[in-house]
């Protein structure tokens, strides 16, 4: 690498400068557990040096698992030919904002598979709906935007707009997989390619809205690609800044059509957790995933750069689908999070405490 010396690479990150991408490349060869850990951590004591670990109560709700993508790594979704795939009603979707509302949660984190059968009408009409309830809508991913875009024929700019004014809070990150059309390709051939998912990203962020950024790494991409995804976040952020946080997680192989690949180990989990916070100086919040690495690795992730043990997850099924399923209560985030040696604290989508 033209002989770029690990030290002074490690130098340049503890006086708080960013790094390159062949900077990136040696201390994702050569840098050790220990040294990553490190470092990561020490940007996120500068960053965050009241030593708060925060959370967010709040429920993933998944409307539908009808979906016309099909992605590979997904066990979730149904075809629109089968029976047995559903679409929640209002009444359900009441249902279950007011448990969350009960439990003290603050947002509804609203997903669903690309439905071929409803109008953008119908969703402006959920939005709304679940706005009269007063909780945080962070809804819609880009793949969802694109979609609605292509059955209405409305520009996603439009789409966006018109989503806000039905009362939309937020955007979450999801649907990023690995930012580069070589792997898009190859999983997720009919969602939005990453072209178009950053083009969500900066419009949504043009129109004011804050949105969340994440990473499905772990099966068919390259180190290049992971650098690539990280890269094309870090020239976003710095045009619009809108991105609040990013996570990072290991795909789960289960129940997919991908479940021959070899499930991620913690340790490169973490690995990887810690370069994201070292390459990506212009985000302020890494979360933990707690959803996939169980509550132990999610511990130690606060010593990897996160700063963030993410959602209490009342409901969580996409995950669960491939035969994960972690389940945490409030109390339990906040005795993880004391007895890593921090201190918790609730807050909202756009990391304001409670």
């Amino acid at each position: 690498m033209h002989g770029i010396k690990l030290d002074s690479i490690v130098e340049k990150v503890s006086a708080g400068n960013r790094i390159t991408d062949e900077e990136y490349t040696v201390l994702e060869r050569s840098g050790d557990f220990y040294q990553l850990g490190s470092l990561a951590d020490g940007i996120r004591r500068r960053k965050h040096p009241e030593n708060l670990v925060t959370y967010v109560i709040d429920r993933n709700i998944n409307y539908t698992d009808i979906c016309i993508s099909a992605c590979k790594f997904c066990a979730f979704f149904k075809s629109p030919e089968d029976r047995q795939g559903y679409l929640l009603s209002f009444p359900e979707l009441l249902a279950k904002i007011n448990e969350t509302q009960d439990l003290g949660g603050t947002q509804i984190l609203l997903q669903g598979g690309l439905h071929p059968g409803q109008p953008l009408e119908y969703y402006e009409e959920m939005v709304r709906f679940m706005k009269s309830t007063g909780i945080h809508v962070h809804g819609f991913s880009p793949p969802e935007i694109c979609h609605f875009s292509n059955l209405s024929g409305e520009p996603v700019k439009e789409v966006i707009g018109r989503l806000i004014a039905a009362g939309l809070d937020s955007i979450p990150g999801g649907g990023a997989e690995i930012l580069s059309n070589r792997v898009r390709q190859l999983i997720a051939p009919r969602k939005c390619n990453a072209d178009q998912w950053l083009e969500v990203m900066e419009e949504a962020h043009n129109q004011s809205l804050r949105t969340s950024a994440t990473m499905m790494f772990g099966h068919v991409e390259t180190k290049e690609e992971r650098l690539e995804h990280l890269r094309r976040l870090r020239e976003l952020q710095d045009r619009t800044g809108g991105f609040t946080a990013f996570i990072p997680w290991p795909f789960q192989p289960g129940h997919t059509v991908l479940a021959d690949i070899e499930k991620t180990t913690a340790f490169e989990y973490l690995r990887m957790l810690a370069l994201s916070r070292i390459y990506l100086d212009n985000f302020d919040n890494i979360q933990a995933s707690w959803v996939t690495q169980g509550p132990k690795v999610a511990q130690l992730s606060l010593s990897f750069g996160a700063n963030d043990f993410g959602s209490t997850m009342i409901e969580e099924n996409v995950v669960a689908a491939a035969g994960v399923s972690f389940r945490l209560s409030e109390q339990e985030i906040r005795q993880l999070v004391a007895d890593a040696g921090f201190r918790p604290a609730q807050r909202l989508m756009d990391y304001s405490l409670v």
